[in-house]
């Protein structure tokens, strides 16, 4: 640069000119002047200024023979410096008064003497009003003239004044940096603010927005610990984030901050400052964020930011809520139409409570599941379904256990702890070892037909959301049953005659038809009442109704459980012998023959026909079974009645 300014006369021309014009123009703050706002702070300014100047006006002569004060505006003493002689005392404080006064008074510069003293003060003034704001005076002895003190202690008077400016000035930079560090460091923390805020709204997970919370806060204030507390049940796995427990709510500043709904400071001893902010939404209230600071390490001009935060945090956790609670139905609502759907593919109980039990453990993802059907004849639950075999068709009375209790309250139940909270004895609770449980009823009709129990070894294992969405997965669990019901009537009327209490001829038919396919061989008995329309002249059509009811029962008591008894048409009776050959056929029909004369009243007697069929036979068909036993009966009416004959094949 030195050699350009040497070879190039332009560029030093140019150079010059700049020097001059930067000289001749004032500093942008050369302007600023002290106003009545300063006018408290001034008194330390006026001290640090004073002490500058004598500093730099080290070896002056005044300073030697002489003393310095300086008064500010309400005419006090602010600071004092150089020769006080042993003989001032006489006169010198009055004089001092005297001239401080007319120096502000008069606002010119004032001398006054004595016999031994001489005091000049002169006025210091503001740049802009020259308005007087301080006083510096000088006192020394009477030898030199007043006129040479008056003019050297101006001269210093103006030194003094370039000195109080430039420290205000110095002052008055410190505080634009001041500002402008105050302003940079609102901007980042808007900033972080943004990207912080940003970052929550971004997150639509509820863990993700606890997670990005509690990051943002440890990035925003490293000093500090933070932890938050929830009032409602979350899973989260991060030590910071705990349930909010109300054990002392008046001296808990966490249960007040959200009690009351503001926020709570509370300081230590040793200086650590803990701030509770509740952490809300537009619906509740759904935590406490509490953040701990060590000594020194907090900033009243935080509080805002970390409010507006929190203010976030709770806005941005309330969307992930609803978020996930809109999922969580979206899910629940595809699982019960799921269910629903399958259930009512089925049309038999026992199948629906299976499918039911094997689905709720996987939708609950519990350990064991059980469902029980009340059997009102005898007055107990019965287990219809469970995936612990210990339990299969085990009978409880409708006063035990967990099914007692939903039994009498008609209510769902939930047990968070049933090792803590043994509020009823449970044999599926003991022999299995669970200990959170969720139990519904199965209503239908407004009765309580069945009790579902779901359990879990784990303690606290279900949710809220899992005792609603058993609920009302009960009630389609109840409709399904109603129907199973329903249809199981309705095909009872179908394939029963309703006087008599037997099966119609189509199921009878059908029900041969079937085990012809399977069984080797099998028997038909036809039963007919004898002179059964001169019962019916003699006695009235219901006495004989009341003969054939008779009949029947007594065909019921004589056969076995997989025998197939139906009334075949007006008296006439059959019963199908599946796994049967005729001579067997034969002993049972004497049985039933024998009971009907020995126990109807009015006494009738019954003719029988038997038929049987084998595998071996040439044509297999209900036809031909039913064609060989007609016969056979036929033969027996003609053989005076009161009889068996055996049909031929």
């Amino acid at each position: 640069m030195v050699n350009r300014i040497n070879n190039d006369p332009a560029y030093s021309e140019s150079l010059t000119e700049d020097l001059a014009s930067t000289e001749t123009e004032a500093v942008w703050f050369a302007s600023e002047d002290i106003t009545e706002a300063d006018e408290p702070y001034l008194p330390p300014l006026l001290a640090d200024s004073f002490h500058q100047w004598i500093n730099e006006a080290d070896g002056l002569s005044l300073l030697r023979s002489g003393e310095f004060s300086l008064f500010g505006a309400d005419r006090g003493r602010i600071a004092a410096a150089g020769h006080h002689g042993a003989d001032w005392q006489e006169g010198y404080a009055e004089l001092l008064e005297d001239v401080i006064s007319s120096v502000f008074e008069r606002e010119i510069a004032i001398s006054a003497s004595s016999d031994t003293l001489h005091l000049v003060g002169v006025p210091i003034r503001k740049r802009t009003d020259d308005r007087i704001f301080s006083v510096l005076c000088y006192a020394a002895q009477s030898e030199a003239s007043s006129a040479q003190y008056a003019q050297s202690v101006e001269i210093c008077g103006f030194h003094f004044r370039s000195c109080f400016y430039r420290r205000f000035e110095h002052l008055f930079v410190q505080d634009l940096l001041l500002q402008q560090k105050q302003t940079e460091k609102e901007a980042k923390r808007r900033d972080a603010l943004f990207l912080a805020a940003k970052r929550l709204y971004d997150q639509i997970d509820v863990s993700s927005v606890l997670s990005e919370m509690l990051s943002s806060l440890e990035q925003l204030y490293p000093n500090s610990e933070v932890h938050l507390y929830l009032s409602q049940d979350h899973l989260n796995g991060d030590e910071r984030v705990k349930p909010l427990v109300f054990k002392n709510a008046a001296h808990d500043l966490v249960a007040k901050a959200f009690l009351d709904g503001r926020s709570e400071t509370e300081h230590d001893r040793d200086g650590t400052i803990r701030l509770a902010v509740p952490m809300t939404g537009k619906q509740a209230a759904y935590g406490v964020l509490c953040m701990t600071i060590g000594p020194g390490k907090w900033d009243e001009a935080d509080l805002p930011a970390f409010l507006l935060l929190a203010d976030t945090a709770g806005s941005a956790f309330e969307n992930a809520k609803l978020y996930e609670q809109s999922n969580l139905l979206i899910n629940e609502l595809r699982l019960i139409n799921e269910l629903t759907k399958r259930l009512n593919q089925s049309l038999r109980l026992k199948e629906i409570f299976q499918f039911a039990t094997s689905e709720l453990l996987k939708i609950f993802d519990a350990d064991y599941c059980c469902v029980l059907q009340m059997n009102k004849e005898k007055d107990q639950f019965v287990v219809m379904s469970s995936n612990f075999p210990a339990l299969a068709s085990e009978r409880f009375s409708p006063e035990y256990g967990f099914c007692g209790m939903v039994y009498r309250t008609r209510e769902p139940l939930i047990i968070s702890d049933y090792w803590h909270t043994r509020v009823v004895t449970s044999k599926l609770m003991d022999n299995t070892g669970s200990r959170s449980l969720i139990a519904a009823p199965i209503i239908v009709d407004g009765e309580v037909v069945g009790v579902i129990l779901v359990t879990h070894k784990v303690p606290n294992f279900f949710s809220y959301e899992n005792y609603k969405l058993l609920q009302v997965m009960s009630t389609h669990i109840g409709l399904a049953v109603t129907n199973a019901s329903l249809h199981a009537e309705v095909r009872r009327m179908v394939i029963t005659d309703n006087l008599t209490g037997l099966h119609a001829r189509h199921y009878l038919n059908e029900q041969i038809q079937n085990r012809q396919r399977k069984d080797p061989f099998g028997a038909l008995i036809l039963v007919d009442i004898d002179y059964f329309k001169k019962v019916n002249d003699t006695f009235g059509h219901q006495v004989g109704d009341q003969i054939l009811i008779q009949v029947s029962n007594i065909i019921n008591a004589s056969i076995r459980q997989g025998d197939i008894a139906a009334r075949w048409g007006g008296e006439e009776l059959a019963v199908y012998l599946p796994g049967i050959r005729a001579e067997q056929a034969y002993r049972i029909a004497e049985r039933i023959r024998i009971h009907v004369e020995a126990e109807t009243d009015p006494v009738v007697t019954v003719s029988c026909g038997v038929s049987e069929w084998t595998f071996e036979n040439e044509k297999i068909s209900v036809e031909s079974l039913f064609y060989r036993a007609d016969m056979a009966l036929y033969e027996a009416k003609n053989n005076g009645r009161n009889c068996i004959f055996v049909g031929q094949s």
